[in-house]
């Protein structure tokens, strides 16, 4: 059985391997699945809006507690180990810097919102008319 200590020590370091994971992702000895996969879920993690907003109940914390860990804990097994090892070492390095922050996962987030409210205005025009 896992024990809790376990758990909070994992999320303790969760801001340090989600940027190594980051930085290997650009890194030319990843490959390119692997790549994208880190990507992707390092923009979720780093920015400053989330796909479900915090207040709607249960789901709002459902991508911070599950989506993010998982996507990084994939992302941490598809990574080579000597990617994965010289990316924590530069990590450990800029976290003295500040955590990035991506802007561009946030507009992107902010897109699909937009998205979204746009079909449900159309569904609902559609529907009245």
């Amino acid at each position: 059985m896992i024990k809790i200590t376990h758990w909070r020590g994992w999320a303790g370091r969760l801001e340090e391997e989600a940027l190594a994971i980051w930085l290997a992702a650009q890194d030319p000895r990843m490959p390119w699945g692997a790549q994208l996969l880190a990507l992707l879920a390092t923009a979720y993690a780093f920015s400053p809006i989330d796909l479900i907003p915090d207040a709607v109940p249960v789901l709002g914390l459902l991508d911070d507690l599950v989506l993010v860990p998982l996507g990084l804990w994939l992302a941490l097994k598809m990574t080579p180990p000597v990617v994965l090892a010289d990316a924590r070492t530069e990590a450990a390095q800029r976290l003295d810097a500040g955590l990035p922050v991506s802007r561009t996962a946030a507009i992107v987030i902010v897109g699909l919102w937009i998205l979204c409210l746009a079909g449900l205005g159309w569904w609902i025009w559609t529907w009245v008319r």
